[in-house]
């Protein structure tokens, strides 16, 4: 899935959430005159990610039974309904159901302390 096919993704240049407020992976919804978008946030060592908050399985959010997301050494997103496991920076599949899958990657931008969809 590319994240551009979803009929609610934003527009890019539409802002999400302030920089210091991100911390580990977190799920934010940006909400635009399209409709809500399922966005996960994850605070990498190579800068904040974005993923649509989807598991490329089941398209259930990732943090649909539980909301810690974040392996215990904070490299692997793991989806708390069937426990596929995606690699935090590149939203590869690692582990389990997530095998030959990948998250679908969403671009942001920093500006002026703010995340934006980029483009």
């Amino acid at each position: 899935m590319i994240w551009t096919d979803l009929s609610s993704a934003p527009a890019p240049g539409t802002p999400v959430v302030g920089v210091s407020s991100i911390s580990g992976a977190q799920t934010v919804t940006v909400t635009t005159q399209k409709g809500d978008f399922p966005l996960l946030l994850v605070a990498t060592g190579e800068g904040i990610k974005g993923y649509v908050n989807a598991c490329p399985h089941q398209f259930l959010p990732l943090d649909y039974r539980s909301p810690h997301l974040l392996s215990q050494g904070g490299t692997r997103l793991i989806c708390s309904a069937h426990g596929a496991m995606f690699d935090a920076a590149t939203g590869k599949g690692v582990a389990g159901e997530g095998l030959g899958c990948s998250l679908s990657s969403v671009p942001l931008r920093e500006k002026d302390g703010q995340i934006l969809i980029g483009d």
